[in-house]
């Protein structure tokens, strides 16, 4: 009951995070941890918790998406496809001992990411110039999409600020068909290797979507840098958590 309860709240939380600001993942994974499966494992199940999420975000932006070069979104969807997969296949070769090791570390990554996003997305759009190898840009962030989902949203803006893009509804719903598509491509991935943890992902995907729809009303409300502050706090002291935990 008590590992249901966790599971519950930290879901329901992270889907109201992701509507207001992002950084759910900075909860679902640890909460995973928590109720004893195994940090890859629990990698793998956070991605299928919390993906359904990023095609409902997309639809909110499906007129920008409409006018977007389809050929140039398909591209994008292929790489992110591509990518999805070789980074979820990379965390199934990874040994637990690595794996256990890195984590604190993707966490105060994606944790810095996400603190100083505006500012990263500010420095790229000052130096006016499109990133000649975006390709290559996009299937590396897809691989890490694949691989740790934390902070995916920053790097995707990041990286179409570097694109040359300008319009931040068009970046918002490429941002999340892409999340979507690439974690959809690692979930499929997880679910062939048969480590997703389905009745822990099927509690939380339910919790997530209900925190999110109300996460979304309470965007409205709730100051914007309020919710990022309370993110960055999460995200700094998970960080600390699982640096202990791999020193223990």
């Amino acid at each position: 009951m008590i590992d249901f309860v966790v599971l519950c709240t930290a879901a329901f939380l992270a889907g109201g995070l992701n509507a207001i600001a992002g950084g759910g993942s900075f909860l679902t994974f640890p909460a995973l941890v928590f109720t004893g499966i195994p940090p890859i494992a629990a990698n793998a199940t956070s991605a299928v918790a919390v993906f359904p999420g990023y095609a409902s975000g997309a639809l909110g932006f499906l007129g920008e998406l409409r006018s977007f070069d389809r050929r140039a979104l398909l591209q994008l969807v292929g790489l992110s496809i591509v990518g999805g997969v070789a980074g979820s296949l990379l965390l199934l070769v990874t040994p637990a001992s690595v794996f256990n090791w890195v984590v604190p570390w993707l966490l105060l990554f994606a944790t810095i990411l996400f603190l100083l996003g505006g500012r990263i997305n500010s420095w790229i759009e000052a130096r006016g110039r499109q990133d000649k190898n975006s390709w290559f840009a996009t299937l590396v962030v897809s691989i890490y999409g694949g691989y740790f989902n934390g902070g995916l949203g920053i790097v995707l803006l990041a990286l179409f600020s570097a694109q040359g893009m300008r319009d931040l509804n068009l970046m918002n719903g490429l941002k999340n068909i892409l999340s979507f598509v690439l974690s959809a491509a690692s979930v499929v991935t997880f679910t062939l290797a048969g480590i997703v943890y389905w009745y822990e992902a099927a509690i939380m995907m339910v919790a997530a979507t209900i925190g999110g729809y109300i996460g979304a009303r309470l965007a409205r409300l709730m100051p914007v840098a309020m919710v990022k502050s309370i993110v960055v706090v999460v995200g700094l002291v998970m960080t600390a958590v699982f640096f202990a935990r791999s020193l223990a």
